[in-house]
């Protein structure tokens, strides 16, 4: 799973029903809009899904992957009710005016990571210095790099940057055509040093957030036409959803097995030892699943728009809520 989304070039979007329609057994029929293939930051709604949590709620849930113009856009047309998307989308589209807000953050933390082949011996963020990223070419991949590079010791202008776009980043390393990336550690990580053997040495973004900002990734989305106009469909897609993430908790077997049941393409293996390792990151011990922080918006926005990633300040009050989650 690459950092960030691959926008699979479909017509499903052009196509998709707007919320409030019914099925033949009275259910409202509702899409959500996925930010990548399948994968265990989903597990929850492909749980609650397999389990009928949604049905029991009134809910006919429709599971897509992404379309070309991206979530964000399909979401505050109307095309897609709910979406996984990334703080990092949601606060730039916001600032464009998309009308989309956060409802629930998938996991309390970012669990992103530079991951490199271990001979490279790469262990911490000024030890870039001198190597080359290979990644999307994003303002925000050059900002984060640079300053964690500079706020441990090391040069941030000694690092190369190149463009490579959605390919096999293992086959990349090791043909010496870049460095390091940035994944996820909960994925990726896990595929190249437990089921390929590869291993990777990786530098953990929350190991370093005396540096850098955490933020949401990922999140659910909807419209802010859907909030006012279907509260009670949001409210109950959020009580179903919190009970798969719940249940992904206190049974990643089950979890992994409705992913796979949902997505059978996927590695059996990879699968399981991602999910595994979730169990520990979709909530914070003591807290609900789902709460979004003020401060973690607060923060990461203006992290965003002092790196001249986005040119206005968003009022970020506006940008997400919890006020739809269920309540304790």
């Amino acid at each position: 799973m690459k950092r960030l989304a691959l926008f699979l070039f479909a017509t499903l979007a052009l196509g998709l029903a707007a919320c409030g329609g019914d099925d033949d057994g009275g259910l409202t029929k509702v899409t959500v809009m996925l930010d990548w293939t399948p994968n265990t930051h989903h597990s929850g709604i492909y749980l609650a899904k397999e389990k009928g949590w949604y049905r029991d709620a009134g809910l006919d849930v429709t599971i897509v992957e992404p379309a070309a113009g991206g979530v964000e856009a399909v979401v505050a047309a109307g095309k897609a009710d709910f979406g996984v998307s990334i703080q990092e989308a949601v606060i730039p589209a916001r600032a464009e005016g998309v009308p989309i807000v956060s409802i629930a953050a998938i996991k309390q933390h970012n669990d992103s990571s530079l991951i490199a082949l271990k001979g490279e011996g790469i262990t911490r963020p000024k030890d870039l210095a001198g190597k080359t990223y290979g990644g999307f070419g994003g303002a925000l991949e050059t900002a984060l790099i640079r300053q964690l590079v500079k706020c441990d010791g090391g040069d941030p202008e000694k690092v190369k940057f190149v463009e490579v776009g959605n390919i096999d980043y293992l086959a990349g390393m090791e043909a010496n055509q870049f460095d390091f990336v940035w994944v996820f550690e909960g994925w990726d990580a896990i595929r190249y040093n437990q089921v390929e053997n590869k291993p990777v040495s990786s530098i953990k973004f929350t190991d370093y957030l005396n540096c850098i900002p955490d933020w949401y990734t990922p999140l659910l989305i909807t419209s802010e036409k859907m909030l006012k106009d279907h509260p009670d469909t949001v409210r109950k897609f959020l009580e179903a959803t919190t009970r798969g993430y719940d249940e992904a908790i206190k049974n990643p077997d089950a979890a992994a097995a409705a992913l796979l049941k949902g997505a059978p393409e996927l590695d059996e293996k990879l699968v399981k030892l991602s999910q595994a390792y979730h169990t520990t990151k979709y909530m914070d011990s003591g807290r609900r699943w789902g709460l979004q922080d003020a401060n973690i918006w607060v923060n990461f926005e203006k992290f965003l728009r002092d790196a001249k990633l986005t040119d206005k300040q968003v009022d970020v009050s506006k940008a997400y809520t919890n006020d739809y989650l269920p309540k304790p």
